[in-house]
Parts: structure tokens; C-alpha cells; sequence
């Protein structure tokens, strides 16, 4: 079995290092606070993340960069988007190059409009980072529900060691060498599970919310084909997938979001009393400035970007998107 670090305590990479324990790893979890760490090592339980969850003992948990690393096979990198930079900065040099890294992150990067592997590979000079995403609550994960994901990278022994790693009776790992495909299909589902809370807290129904969804899968693969991705992707556990699940699942904290601002309330104060990421929210500007830059029609995003950031009104961003110019459904 392999050494493994796990870079990031919150729920996400807290559950996957559930997972490699559970196959006999020698896992260990790196956090930023010690004092939080010292509380989980004492309680057996992430409770800010995973309340209610108990911990394999054989996970060993540390603030220490170096000795989180040291002598690592195996890391993930689970870390939410807008601290991605800043933490990896932390970590650069430290890392050793026989170590197979997979990025769990979901988003792009707000300035460079990168996807998270890509920007790991520039901060820690590492080749081959992997790109793991799916329909995937950590909630569900770490309880043994079953759950299927994919694995994206372009070194094929990478792709099956990682697999091979993470795979077991409840948690099935598919390979794809797809990376555009696989991160693009997990940054922008976001978005789309903002844009279906939304419409669920104003109080439509089931058709508006299949619209939504449908609508917002095309926006995604829409993109997605001017980027170099795979047609397939979108309509697989990375795509519709994930979508799926983060638009319509109560455990969904972007839908979430977006269903207490359909309600009526304001952006900034949902946020300002919201300890877990919220990708959507960080990346739908970077998303929609994406797509305008390569002149890519991404209605749904737009819509979702001006209510979070122009303070639109959600009624309003429905009409216009219903007075759109009329076309046929595959332009």
C-alpha cells in the first residue's frame, strides 16, 4: 500500500482520505490550523466538515507542511478555489517528483482562467497532476454510500495506480484522459446548481428546473468543445452527472444558496455567515469571463453572475432569459 497525503481538512478531502485508509494506506491529512487539527486528532471527528462522522484512527492529521509530504506516493489536493494559490504556494519545492497528485478542486482560476490542475503543475512544478470529479457529496462518501467518479489524466500508469488507490466496494473510479472535459463539467455545474436554487426558491416547479439543468449542460458543452474537449465527457459522471446531483440534492450548497436568494435574501449575507465553500459563487464570474472571451453564448451563467454580483433581481433574470432571441435548440 502506498503513503498518502491528503493537502486540505474540509469535508471533500477529509472523506477520500476516509477512503484510502479504509484501503489500507498510510494516509495523512494536512490542515492550516493546528489548533484545529489538535481538535479533530483529540475528538475523532472533523465536526466543522463532517459533523457526525467518525474518523478512522489510522489517519494522521498535522499542520506540518513537510512532514505531511515527506516520503508521500500519493497526494490530493483538496483545497477550494480561492485558497488554491495561496496554499499550493506553500507546498512549492516541497513535493517529490515520484509523487502521483490529483486535484479535487472545482473551479477556474479567477485571474489566469485556468483549471486547477494546470495551475497546480505551474505553482509546484509537478507534471502529470490528475483531476478527480464526479457526483460526489463528501457527506455520502464518507457514510460508505455508493459513488462513482472520474479520473482524468493524460500518463496512463498514473491514471491506473490512482484508480487502483481509491477503488473499493462503495467508491468506483472510472479513467478518462479527458482533463479539459472533467474540470470544466465540475467548475461550471456550480453555477447551474446557483441558477436551479434559484428558480426552486422563486417557486417554480420541476419543468423550469429540467430547463435549467438541460440548458445549463449545453452551455457547459458548448464551451467545453471550444476548449479542445471531448463531446462524451459532458454526458458522463463528470457532466451530467455531477450536475445532476448538485442541482437537485438537499445536500447541495450551491443550489442551496440559490434557493435562499430566490426566497429574497441578499448575497452578502448569506455568505457572510457561510463557513464551507461555496464554488459557485467564486467562479461565476471566472466562468462567464471564460466564455466572453472566446465569444461562447452562456445565458444561464450570465444570468446567475449578475444576480450574485449586480444584485438583479432573480424575477427579472428569468424573464429575460425566457425573451431571448428564439432559435433552434442545438445553436
Amino acid at each position: 500500500m502506498s503513503k498518502a497525503v491528503v493537502i486540505g481538512d474540509g469535508g471533500w478531502g477529509t472523506a477520500l482520505a476516509m477512503i484510502l485508509a479504509e484501503n489500507g494506506h498510510d494516509v495523512t491529512v494536512w490542515g492550516p490550523f493546528e489548533e484545529y487539527i489538535e481538535q479533530i486528532r483529540t475528538t475523532g471527528e472533523n465536526s466543522k466538515f463532517l459533523h457526525g462522522v467518525k474518523l478512522p484512527s489510522t489517519i494522521k492529521w498535522t499542520s506540518d507542511r513537510e512532514e505531511a509530504v515527506r516520503g508521500a506516493d500519493l497526494g490530493v489536493i483538496a483545497v477550494p478555489t480561492k485558497y488554491y494559490i495561496s496554499v499550493l504556494e506553500g507546498f512549492s519545492g516541497l513535493i517529490e517528483p515520484h509523487t502521483a497528485l490529483v486535484s479535487v478542486a472545482k473551479g477556474l482560476d479567477k485571474e489566469s482562467h485556468k483549471r486547477m490542475s494546470d495551475l497546480a503543475v505551474d505553482i509546484l512544478k509537478h507534471d502529470n497532476i490528475a483531476a478527480l470529479s464526479g457526483p460526489s457529496h463528501a457527506e455520502e462518501v464518507a457514510r460508505g454510500i455508493p459513488t462513482a467518479v472520474t479520473i482524468a489524466t493524460y500518463d496512463h500508469d498514473i491514471g491506473e495506480f490512482l484508480q487502483k488507490s481509491f477503488s473499493n466496494g462503495h467508491f468506483r473510479v472510472y479513467t478518462s484522459t479527458d482533463k479539459i472535459g472533467v474540470e470544466l463539467g465540475g467548475a461550471m455545474k456550480n453555477v447551474i446548481a446557483i441558477g436551479v436554487g434559484i428558480s426552486d426558491g422563486l417557486g417554480f416547479g420541476d419543468n423550469t428546473r429540467a430547463a435549467v439543468i438541460t440548458r445549463g449542460l449545453a452551455e457547459i458543452a458548448r464551451l467545453g468543445y471550444a476548449l479542445g474537449a471531448n463531446p462524451e465527457t459532458f454526458y458522463g459522471l463528470s457532466g451530467m452527472g455531477d450536475l445532476i446531483v448538485t442541482c437537485t440534492s438537499q445536500l447541495s450548497r450551491n443550489r442551496g444558496v440559490g434557493e435562499r436568494i430566490g426566497k429574497g435574501e441578499k448575497i452578502d449575507d448569506i455568505m457572510g455567515n457561510m463557513e464551507m465553500a461555496v464554488e459557485g459563487v467564486w467562479n461565476a464570474a471566472s466562468c462567464l469571463s471564460l466564455a466572453e472571451s472566446m465569444d461562447i453564448d452562456v445565458p444561464v451563467t450570465k444570468e446567475v453572475y449578475e444576480v450574485l454580483y449586480n444584485n438583479k433581481d432573480p424575477k427579472q433574470a428569468v424573464i429575460d432569459l425566457l425573451s431571448r432571441d428564439l432559435k433552434p435548440e442545438n445553436s
